[in-house]
């Protein structure tokens, strides 16, 4: 294999003489064996729109006046990076120290590898087309890394919030189809009043759709970008009207509303923000924990246990139990809300342990955001598909479970009156019957007033029904 030797403060290297990457890569290979795990693409991309809007910022400047061809390959190069099309060669670590550098320099590498490529030259002649003078120019890590951070979070949020929306319209599709059968609603896991499945279902599509909304808002607060900033905030490097014009090019490529921070300093040295957003995803990880149990023990059993609904089945549940089927999709949402909750302390104690002017794990926050935002997406995408779509009601399990549940009880209240409804549920466990059997032989109603009590129309009304004349008002 072919070599080319590169130099830098600490030495020379060897290199293949085809790859795209350079030395501050290969350093940072060697010292960053952590995660085995390169950047996230979708930060990769980000960072080759943020690399082609300071070229054109450049171009407009006047900086590659002399050398058209230069300024045109550059930019094809920062476009292909845009398109994912470089992927494969930002090969460092996700994890690194130098708060991004080592990624910075990956991209200006393989930027400049790719230009020297366009132009007809051999890599690594940056003579010609250099990583710092050239890609790097009127830039430092410290703007460019957390700039691609926002633009990458950003699209991911779009695709999460897309996949929530589907969710939710799962949910109140199950909400409609579920509205006429009656259930026991529960209170610490005992049995409480009559609800219907389809309020339940309702219930959860409402949850989704806060966290569809509370995604989209999220998303204003991250279009606030510090590039343009260079290494603390004060643009030193930087010419002034580089600052003024490199937002709008990015704001053009990207599509995205983005707009340049009114105090560099400060955007550069805090990451709360990216608290806040972590926040709302805990919060999104939360519902679907708290509804994956559900679905869980509303399917349990399916003999022994609530088994009030039936979950699509998606494989065998046991190497050893016959038969045995498992609720898999819920089981794994859980544990991808799980990582969310984990991603979120550690992106929250990496946001808190900046210092000074500037925040050295962005890296971190990094991939614990956008580990999250496509751990949520993917969970909401399969519990929608491979769940949330084949649930159906076991209607007469439901019926069942009614009639035989104090909750039945409780509806009667308003017709009965609380001492009396305690003589009927003791008489029922007493004689072992059912409420509605004690009501009837008692005389207490009759069984059209009983079943108007207990119907979905009655126990899904806003307060509690009056009876007059034998009827519900």
């Amino acid at each position: 294999m072919r070599s080319r030797v590169e130099e830098d403060l600490l030495g020379k290297a060897f290199l293949p003489q085809e790859s795209l990457y350079g030395i501050h890569t290969l350093r940072a290979l060697e010292n960053f064996p952590i995660t085995r795990k390169p950047p996230h693409p979708s930060l990769i991309e980000a960072y080759g729109d943020v690399k082609l809007a300071c070229a054109r910022t450049n171009c407009d400047l006047g900086v590659w006046r002399d050398d058209p061809h230069k300024a045109q390959a550059i930019q094809r190069a920062c476009m292909e990076m845009a398109q994912g099309l470089l992927n494969e060669h930002v090969l460092v670590d996700c994890l690194q120290g130098g708060a991004g550098t080592s990624t910075n320099m990956n991209v200006n590498e393989v930027l400049a590898n790719r230009s020297l490529e366009l132009l007809g030259t051999e890599h690594g002649r940056y003579d010609r087309v250099s990583p710092l003078d050239d890609i790097n120019l009127h830039q430092s890590t410290n703007d460019t890394y957390p700039t691609a951070l926002r633009i990458a979070a950003i699209r991911r949020l779009r695709t999460l919030e897309a996949c929530l929306v589907v969710l939710q319209e799962a949910f109140q599709d199950l909400e409609r189809r579920f509205a006429h059968v009656v259930k026991v609603g529960r209170t610490q896991l005992q049995d409480a009043v009559l609800t219907t499945l389809g309020r339940s279902m309702g219930a959860y599509a409402e949850a989704f759709g806060r966290d569809r909304w509370r995604i989209c808002k999220c998303q204003e607060r991250l279009r606030v970008v510090n590039l343009g900033g260079t290494a603390i905030g004060t643009g030193l490097g930087a010419p002034r009207d580089f600052i003024f014009r490199v937002t709008e090019a990015l704001r053009s490529i990207t599509g995205i509303g983005l707009a340049r921070a009114e105090n560099l300093l400060e955007a550069t040295q805090n990451a709360d923000i990216f608290v806040e957003v972590s926040g709302i995803l805990k919060a999104c990880a939360a519902n679907l924990l708290k509804v994956s149990t559900d679905l869980r023990l509303m399917a349990s059993g399916p003999e022994t246990g609530l088994a009030e609904i039936r979950l699509p089945q998606r494989q065998a549940g046991s190497s050893i139990m016959p038969g045995k089927i498992n609720p898999v999709i819920p089981e794994a949402v859980s544990q991808a809300a799980m990582m969310v909750f984990g991603h979120d302390a550690v992106l929250t104690l990496a946001c808190a342990s900046g210092n000074l002017e500037l925040n050295p794990f962005l890296p971190l926050i990094a991939l614990c955001l956008l580990e999250s935002i496509d751990l949520l997406a993917a969970a909401c995408d399969i519990l929608n598909r491979h769940c949330a779509a084949g649930i159906e009601a076991d209607e007469d399990r439901c019926r069942r479970h009614a009639a035989n549940s104090t909750a039945t009880a409780t509806a009667l209240l308003p017709a009965l009156g609380y001492d009396t409804v305690c003589r009927i549920v003791t008489a029922a466990r007493d004689q072992g019957k059912t409420v509605k059997e004690v009501v009837l032989e008692g005389g207490f109603l009759t069984e059209k007033a009983f079943e108007q009590l207990i119907g979905a129309e009655a126990v899904c009304r806003l307060g509690s029904p009056t009876l007059l004349g034998g009827s519900l008002r």
